[in-house]
Protein backbone atom coordinates (compact mmCIF):
# COMPACT_ATOMS: atom_id res chain seq x y z
CA UNK A 1 0.00 0.00 0.00
CA UNK A 2 1.17 3.05 -1.03
CA UNK A 3 0.89 6.71 1.12
CA UNK A 4 -0.05 9.94 -0.88
CA UNK A 5 2.56 12.48 -0.85
CA UNK A 6 1.38 16.08 0.18
CA UNK A 7 1.55 17.36 -3.02
CA UNK A 8 -0.37 14.05 -4.54
CA UNK A 9 -2.76 15.23 -1.66
CA UNK A 10 -3.51 18.73 -2.55
CA UNK A 11 -5.45 18.81 -6.06
CA UNK A 12 -7.50 16.19 -4.29
CA UNK A 13 -8.44 18.71 -1.16
CA UNK A 14 -8.94 21.95 -3.63
CA UNK A 15 -10.96 19.37 -5.97
CA UNK A 16 -13.23 18.65 -2.91
CA UNK A 17 -13.78 22.16 -1.82
CA UNK A 18 -14.71 23.34 -5.59
CA UNK A 19 -17.41 20.14 -5.41
CA UNK A 20 -18.25 21.69 -1.94
CA UNK A 21 -18.54 25.68 -3.20
CA UNK A 22 -20.64 24.38 -6.10
CA UNK A 23 -22.97 22.17 -4.46
CA UNK A 24 -23.84 25.35 -2.11
CA UNK A 25 -24.24 27.55 -4.22
CA UNK A 26 -26.46 25.34 -6.09
CA UNK A 27 -29.04 25.51 -2.86
CA UNK A 28 -29.36 29.10 -3.20
CA UNK A 29 -27.37 30.62 -5.94
CA UNK A 30 -23.98 32.40 -5.62
CA UNK A 31 -20.94 31.58 -3.72
CA UNK A 32 -21.63 29.53 -0.33
CA UNK A 33 -19.58 32.27 0.67
CA UNK A 34 -21.42 35.83 -0.25
CA UNK A 35 -23.13 37.71 2.48
CA UNK A 36 -26.31 39.16 1.20
CA UNK A 37 -26.10 42.86 -0.59
CA UNK A 38 -29.38 44.12 2.16
CA UNK A 39 -30.10 42.53 5.62
CA UNK A 40 -33.67 43.58 6.99
CA UNK A 41 -34.36 42.57 10.55
CA UNK A 42 -38.28 44.12 11.37
CA UNK A 43 -39.17 44.37 14.67
CA UNK A 44 -40.92 41.69 16.17
CA UNK A 45 -43.33 42.24 18.50
CA UNK A 46 -46.56 40.20 19.57
CA UNK A 47 -48.68 43.54 20.58
CA UNK A 48 -49.06 42.01 24.21
CA UNK A 49 -47.61 42.98 27.36
CA UNK A 50 -48.08 42.17 31.13
CA UNK A 51 -49.65 44.11 33.69
CA UNK A 52 -47.38 46.73 35.45
CA UNK A 53 -50.78 47.67 37.60
CA UNK A 54 -50.74 44.00 39.01
CA UNK A 55 -46.85 43.60 38.85
CA UNK A 56 -46.59 46.72 41.26
CA UNK A 57 -49.59 45.83 43.38
CA UNK A 58 -48.95 41.72 43.74
CA UNK A 59 -45.57 40.80 42.47
CA UNK A 60 -43.12 42.92 43.84
CA UNK A 61 -43.65 42.61 47.05
CA UNK A 62 -43.21 38.72 46.89
CA UNK A 63 -39.43 39.50 45.43
CA UNK A 64 -39.30 41.90 49.40
CA UNK A 65 -40.83 38.90 51.40
CA UNK A 66 -39.03 37.27 53.76
CA UNK A 67 -39.91 33.76 52.67
CA UNK A 68 -38.64 30.13 53.83
CA UNK A 69 -36.15 28.39 51.51
CA UNK A 70 -37.68 25.00 51.88
CA UNK A 71 -36.15 22.08 53.91
CA UNK A 72 -34.15 24.52 55.97
CA UNK A 73 -35.06 27.09 58.94
CA UNK A 74 -33.54 30.08 56.61
CA UNK A 75 -35.88 32.80 55.32
CA UNK A 76 -34.55 35.46 52.57
CA UNK A 77 -35.87 37.76 50.41
CA UNK A 78 -35.68 37.51 46.73
CA UNK A 79 -33.98 41.16 46.78
CA UNK A 80 -31.25 40.25 49.13
CA UNK A 81 -28.17 41.49 48.99
CA UNK A 82 -25.82 38.17 47.24
CA UNK A 83 -29.50 36.82 45.92
CA UNK A 84 -30.87 39.34 43.58
CA UNK A 85 -30.71 42.93 44.62
CA UNK A 86 -29.87 45.52 42.08
CA UNK A 87 -26.91 46.14 43.22
CA UNK A 88 -24.66 43.77 45.10
CA UNK A 89 -27.20 40.82 43.38
CA UNK A 90 -25.20 37.16 42.07
CA UNK A 91 -28.39 35.96 40.56
CA UNK A 92 -27.80 36.42 36.85
CA UNK A 93 -30.27 39.44 34.97
CA UNK A 94 -33.10 39.18 37.49
CA UNK A 95 -32.57 42.08 39.55
CA UNK A 96 -34.63 43.74 41.63
CA UNK A 97 -34.51 47.22 43.54
CA UNK A 98 -35.25 47.09 46.88
CA UNK A 99 -35.81 50.67 47.32
CA UNK A 100 -38.43 51.11 44.65
CA UNK A 101 -41.34 52.74 45.79
CA UNK A 102 -45.10 52.39 44.39
CA UNK A 103 -46.16 55.07 40.90
CA UNK A 104 -49.50 56.54 40.51
CA UNK A 105 -50.78 55.16 37.64
CA UNK A 106 -53.16 58.00 36.32
CA UNK A 107 -56.33 57.84 33.86
CA UNK A 108 -53.81 58.94 31.30
CA UNK A 109 -50.47 57.52 32.07
CA UNK A 110 -47.43 59.51 31.67
CA UNK A 111 -45.45 55.89 29.77
CA UNK A 112 -42.63 57.59 29.52
CA UNK A 113 -41.95 58.73 33.13
CA UNK A 114 -43.56 55.52 34.55
CA UNK A 115 -40.32 53.54 32.35
CA UNK A 116 -37.76 55.48 34.47
CA UNK A 117 -38.90 54.64 37.62
CA UNK A 118 -37.19 51.85 39.54
CA UNK A 119 -40.51 50.28 39.96
CA UNK A 120 -40.67 49.67 36.24
CA UNK A 121 -37.15 48.57 35.86
CA UNK A 122 -38.06 45.74 38.69
CA UNK A 123 -41.03 45.13 36.35
CA UNK A 124 -38.87 44.69 32.81
CA UNK A 125 -36.49 42.52 34.91
CA UNK A 126 -39.26 40.37 35.92
CA UNK A 127 -40.68 40.19 32.75
CA UNK A 128 -37.22 39.05 30.65
CA UNK A 129 -37.64 36.16 33.03
CA UNK A 130 -41.48 34.92 31.23
CA UNK A 131 -41.81 33.01 28.36
CA UNK A 132 -44.65 34.82 26.89
CA UNK A 133 -45.87 31.31 24.85
CA UNK A 134 -45.63 28.81 27.97
CA UNK A 135 -45.57 31.01 31.48
CA UNK A 136 -45.20 27.63 33.63
CA UNK A 137 -42.01 26.99 31.32
CA UNK A 138 -40.46 30.69 32.70
CA UNK A 139 -37.60 30.49 34.87
CA UNK A 140 -39.42 33.13 37.39
CA UNK A 141 -41.28 29.94 38.43
CA UNK A 142 -39.14 27.53 37.70
CA UNK A 143 -36.11 28.88 39.56
CA UNK A 144 -37.33 28.67 42.91
CA UNK A 145 -39.30 25.71 42.29
CA UNK A 146 -35.99 24.23 41.33
CA UNK A 147 -38.14 22.62 38.34
CA UNK A 148 -35.63 21.88 35.95
CA UNK A 149 -33.26 24.00 36.65
CA UNK A 150 -30.36 24.94 39.38
CA UNK A 151 -31.60 27.72 41.52
CA UNK A 152 -28.73 29.22 43.63
CA UNK A 153 -31.43 30.55 46.70
CA UNK A 154 -32.75 27.25 47.61
CA UNK A 155 -36.31 25.94 46.88
CA UNK A 156 -38.46 28.93 47.89
CA UNK A 157 -42.33 27.40 46.91
CA UNK A 158 -42.91 23.85 47.51
CA UNK A 159 -45.36 23.64 44.40
CA UNK A 160 -47.29 25.30 42.04
CA UNK A 161 -50.17 25.52 44.60
CA UNK A 162 -48.06 27.77 47.16
CA UNK A 163 -49.86 31.30 47.06
CA UNK A 164 -46.80 32.94 45.99
CA UNK A 165 -46.25 30.95 43.01
CA UNK A 166 -50.20 30.69 41.84
CA UNK A 167 -49.80 34.88 41.66
CA UNK A 168 -46.76 34.47 39.38
CA UNK A 169 -48.38 32.13 37.40
CA UNK A 170 -51.48 34.03 37.35
CA UNK A 171 -49.71 37.57 36.17
CA UNK A 172 -47.57 36.09 33.68
CA UNK A 173 -50.49 34.50 32.19
CA UNK A 174 -52.57 36.79 31.83
CA UNK A 175 -51.39 39.46 29.61
CA UNK A 176 -52.99 43.28 28.89
CA UNK A 177 -55.27 43.11 25.53
CA UNK A 178 -54.52 43.05 21.68
CA UNK A 179 -52.84 46.56 20.78
CA UNK A 180 -53.09 47.39 24.89
CA UNK A 181 -49.86 48.59 26.62
CA UNK A 182 -48.72 47.26 30.05
CA UNK A 183 -50.28 50.66 31.72
CA UNK A 184 -53.59 49.83 30.12
CA UNK A 185 -54.89 47.62 33.15
CA UNK A 186 -56.12 49.39 36.67
CA UNK A 187 -54.93 47.64 39.78
CA UNK A 188 -56.71 44.42 41.21
CA UNK A 189 -58.56 45.50 44.12
CA UNK A 190 -56.89 42.35 45.53
CA UNK A 191 -54.08 40.05 45.03
CA UNK A 192 -56.03 36.69 43.58
CA UNK A 193 -55.29 34.55 41.59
Amino acid sequence: MSIASPSQRLPRIRSGAWLLSLALAGCGGGSALDNPSDISNPAADAGQKLSFAYYQKCINPIFLASLPIQGTSVTNTCAAGGCHDVNTGSGGSFRINQGATDVTIGATPDAAALRLTDMYKNFKSAQGQVVFADPSASRLINKPLVRGVLHGGGRIFLDDTDPNARLLLYWMSHPAAQGQDEFSAAAPASCAA
